[in-house]
């Protein structure tokens, strides 16, 4: 018999992109995944393909802004095995000039894309810190570091996930748990980007335009994940070659 326990990746906010690339990735090296996002059953394609490939996906419905959610996702996710890798990949990408944000745009995004990874950072860290390891990563944008026009909604709630990510760094580190800020300074390639520059600019602005493969911010976790720990990495800023900044 095998007694070494399953390896669990768990992903709050496994969209169709990165979160999907995730769990592929995770899953190709045996680990056991469990994701969670409103609607469970748009995980159910994911699901099939991984398990095809041979792994084992486990998918959830998951309002990331309830504690009572939140915390039973991620104890549902550690008695399969040792949690040992949280992604929290909520976005909440929106734009609007100032005077048009309306406190219901301003008040769900700053719980979607800040809240929420604090009921995910402090549920991972708490089974995290009983075990004695982990990692627990966050998914950050250019608007983590910078505000852009119509952005203030956006950026105030990245900003915000970018200085819980610092803390919990600062506080997990020396207990053995690797919390890492991943900032995407780029456009992610994804159907609902692709139409968007398309409607702005046109076809040839969309070929012209660098985007990032979900994937390749998907090989970025699984590094980070896998750093020896004398050389842990807290915050990586990543983007195309031929991207500016």
């Amino acid at each position: 018999m095998n007694d070494i326990p399953a390896k669990v990746c768990a992903v709050v906010g496994a969209g169709d992109y990165i979160g999907a690339a995730v769990a592929r990735r995770f899953a190709r090296e045996d680990y056991t995944i469990v994701a969670g996002r409103r609607g469970g059953d748009k995980l159910l394609p994911l699901k099939e393909e991984i398990e095809a490939a041979g792994g084992t996906f486990v998918a959830k419905s998951l309002d990331a802004r309830s504690e009572e959610a939140v915390d039973a996702f991620m104890a549902d996710a550690a008695a399969l095995g040792e949690l040992s890798v949280v992604v929290f990949n909520i976005g909440g990408n929106v734009n609007f000039p100032i005077a048009d944000t309306t406190e219901r745009v301003f008040s769900k995004v700053w719980q979607m894309a800040c809240y929420a990874g604090f009921l995910a950072g402090r549920a991972a860290a708490r089974v995290m810190l009983s075990q004695g390891s982990g990692s627990i990563f966050f998914t950050g944008a250019t608007a983590s570091l910078r505000g852009g026009s119509g952005y203030a909604a956006f950026a105030s709630a990245k900003f915000g996930l970018r200085g819980l990510a610092q803390a919990m760094a600062r506080e997990l580190g020396p207990k053995n748990i690797h919390v890492a800020h991943l900032v995407i300074d780029s456009a992610v390639d994804t159907e609902w980007v692709r139409q968007l520059i398309t409607e702005r600019a046109g076809v040839d602005a969309l070929a012209a335009t660098p985007l990032m493969d979900p994937a390749s911010v998907a090989e970025t976790y699984w590094m980070l994940h896998n750093q020896p720990h004398d050389c842990w990495t807290h915050e990586m800023d990543i983007r195309p070659h031929n991207e500016t900044f």
